[in-house]
Order: structure tokens, then C-alpha cells, then sequence
């Protein structure tokens, strides 16, 4: 495992490299203040190709389009341009990826060539799903800049869309053929954004590393979030967390499942919410209601119970939703991890340890009206 403990807080400027193995090649998650300006050294390394375009939100392109495009250039890329799109969930739809993937085309990129996927969570999952089918695949590298990518999206290979049904239900698994993460790029999030994206960094503390759910707890990342080599490491670890998961489960048989912590009830909140919270908000509110909900059910401790919903609340992230039981069932009907009349559905046990339990859907509308409860010392 890449030990990253303190070398990053120890030297500021130092990247921290986490290599991910799939069954189709090793590709590298680079993580570090200034990685941006190394991109078209890290893609030259990773594509053969002579050519790319790089796909950005509106908001992200006027941020950081023209560093990542002259990184590409100094490195022997010929850039096609780039492709752009409205910032937010809303563009994460078929429209915008037949743009896309028209764009490419008419870019006349090769199967050899790259898409350089910059921005959030947004953009590496509709980037990512363009470059799986154009030509039936060509190499995507994921840049991103937003703590929520860096953290959970940008790694594992999955790519998706939203349909009007619900969220991210068409997509395919297509792996990047590198990461290139810069903390530096968190300095311009918005700090409700930065603050929504801590739930995703809580849960995998909650998944696989007591000792940093308490560290996150008496120290949250909200309070250095300029902190260029807490970021370096915190990022790497959850990359280190996931990697793990995924190296052992890549196509979500089995142990992949467990990433979904907070994410059964978090889904149907966000879409229940008509996407007016964030996704790492709804995450953190659904990780609380089914620790509430698994310790009435004798399922999970106290103790946990209780770091979890301290952790989450230190943030200031909510710990549970005021949407009615009924209307999150009904979307829980539509969620893409739903197996005939029932939900695998992640409880946590202890912090560090989780399992998964598969749940009717009559039994999962009372697990959510029990997790909506209030919190509890």
C-alpha cells in the first residue's frame, strides 16, 4: 500500500501516487498541490495518442481549461479544442452527452487519442461515459477538482448518466487511464461545496479508518481546507480506500457494494429533493438515518452510532431528512441497486466494519421512517 501518513505535510509540493489495478492495466491517481501543471506529463506517460479535447463545465473551463490545455500542449499533445457545458447535475443528461460525443466527432478524434475529463463529479461521470462510447472506446484521463470527485467519482471507472426515472442509470464501466488530482483546485470551491463533498471523506472513514473518522471529527475538514498536505493526505487515503474495494470487486458483484454506504437512502433524498442538495449531503444525512434505523435493529452499536452522527453534525451536514417516508420509498422503488422486490442495502456494524443485508422494500420504508428520528446523545 502507498504509505501516505505524513510525507505530504512534511513537504507541501510532494504528490502522492496510488496505483490502481483492474483487470485491464495498472492506471496511477496522482494527488498534490501543483499536479495540474503536470498533466500533460502524466498523460503523455499513460496515451499513446497524438490528440485530445478536453471536456469542462462553463465554470470550471474559465478556472482552469487554458493550464490543463498548455500542460497537454508542452507534452506533445495537439489539443482539438475543448467541449463545454452548463455547470451542474441538470447537464447530466443524454442531450448534453449526444452533444458530446457529436462534438468528438466532429473533432475527428481516433480511437487513439484522449478526452481529458476536468471538473466535478458531473463532468468525469458524463466525460467518462463520452469517451466509453465514442468509437467504442478511447482513453479518458479524469482531473478532478472538486474534493467530491477526488475522493469518490474520478476513481473505480464508473460513468453514468442521469434519466428522468432517476440518477446515474445509464452508464458503463470504462477505467481512466490516469488521475490527476490538485488540491490547489479546492481553494476556488465554494465553501458549501467543499463543506457537501465532506460526506463522502466521512463515509469511507466510516467504511475502513476509525482513526481518521476521529481525526475528522476533532478536526474537520472544513476548518483547513486550505491545508494543502492535510488535503494531500486525506485525499490519498480515501483514494487508498476505494482503491481497495475496487481492486477486489471491480464490476460491483459483491464487496463494491459497501461503497454504497448512505448511498440507498442518500439517493432517494437527492432525487426526492429534486437535486437542491448536494450529493455528499444526502450521503451523510442517509449514513445516519440507517445507523439510527440498524442499531434499533440490534444491526449496529451505539458507539458507532453516535461517532457517526458526531462526525457528520461537526461538519455541518445534516444527520436526517424531513421528507416523508412515503415519497423516499416511492424513488427507492426506482434505485438501480434494487433485485426484484428488494434492496442490498449497506448497514454499519461497527466503524470499520460493514455488511450487507438484502431488505424488502416494505422493510426498508420502515427503516427510513425509524432513521428519521432525531439524534440521539
Amino acid at each position: 500500500m502507498t504509505q501516505t501518513s505524513d510525507k505530504s505535510e512534511k513537504n507541501p509540493d510532494a504528490l502522492e501516487t496510488v496505483p490502481v489495478r483492474t483487470s485491464t492495466g495498472v492506471y496511477e491517481v496522482h494527488v498534490g498541490p501543483g499536479a495540474l501543471g503536470r498533466l500533460g506529463e502524466v498523460a503523455r506517460g499513460a496515451c499513446a495518442g497524438s490528440r485530445c479535447c478536453v471536456i469542462s463545465d462553463e465554470t470550471v473551463a474559465a478556472l482552469y481549461a487554458d493550464v490543463a490545455e498548455a500542460s497537454l500542449a508542452e507534452a506533445g499533445f495537439e489539443v482539438a479544442g475543448r467541449l463545454t457545458f452548463p455547470a451542474g447535475e441538470a447537464s447530466k443528461n443524454l442531450a448534453t452527452l449526444s452533444e458530446l460525443l457529436e462534438g468528438l466527432a466532429a473533432r475527428e478524434l481516433c480511437r487513439d487519442d484522449l478526452v481529458v475529463a476536468l471538473g466535478g463529479g458531473v463532468t468525469g461521470d458524463i466525460a467518462g461515459l463520452a469517451a466509453a462510447l465514442y468509437l467504442r472506446g478511447c482513453a479518458v484521463v479524469q482531473v478532478p477538482t472538486s474534493l467530491l470527485a477526488m475522493v469518490d467519482s474520478s476513481v473505480g471507472g464508473k460513468t453514468a448518466v442521469d434519466l428522468a426515472a432517476g440518477k446515474n442509470l445509464a452508464g458503463a464501466f470504462w477505467r481512466p487511464a490516469a488521475v490527476v488530482a490538485d488540491v490547489r483546485c479546492l481553494a476556488t470551491v465554494p465553501p458549501e461545496l467543499f463543506r457537501d463533498s465532506c460526506g463522502e471523506v466521512v463515509k469511507h472513514a466510516v467504511l475502513a479508518d476509525p482513526s481518521l473518522l476521529d481525526e475528522l471529527a476533532a478536526r474537520p475538514l472544513t476548518q483547513s481546507r486550505l491545508d494543502e498536505g492535510r488535503l494531500t493526505r486525506v485525499v490519498a487515503r480515501n483514494v487508498q480506500i476505494k482503491r481497495d474495494v475496487v481492486e477486489a470487486d471491480e464490476r460491483e458483484r459483491g464487496l463494491r457494494q459497501t461503497l454504497n454506504l448512505g448511498h440507498t437512502i442518500g439517493h432517494a433524498i437527492e432525487s426526492a429533493s429534486e437535486l437542491s442538495l448536494g450529493h455528499g449531503s444526502c450521503v451523510a444525512a442517509g449514513l445516519c438515518m440507517v445507523a439510527r434505523a440498524s442499531e434499533a435493529r440490534g444491526w449496529c452499536s451505539a458507539d458507532a452510532r453516535r461517532r457517526i452522527e458526531r462526525c457528520v453534525a461537526a461538519h455541518g451536514l445534516p444527520t436526517t431528512s424531513d421528507l416523508p417516508a412515503e415519497t423516499l420509498v416511492r424513488y427507492l422503488a426506482h434505485d438501480k441497486k434494487r433485485h426484484g422486490d428488494g434492496v442490498n442495502l449497506v448497514v454499519p456494524e461497527d466503524i470499520g466494519r460493514v455488511t450487507v443485508r438484502r431488505v424488502s422494500l416494505d422493510e426498508l420504508a420502515r427503516i427510513v421512517e425509524d432513521g428519521r428520528g432525531e439524534v440521539r446523545p
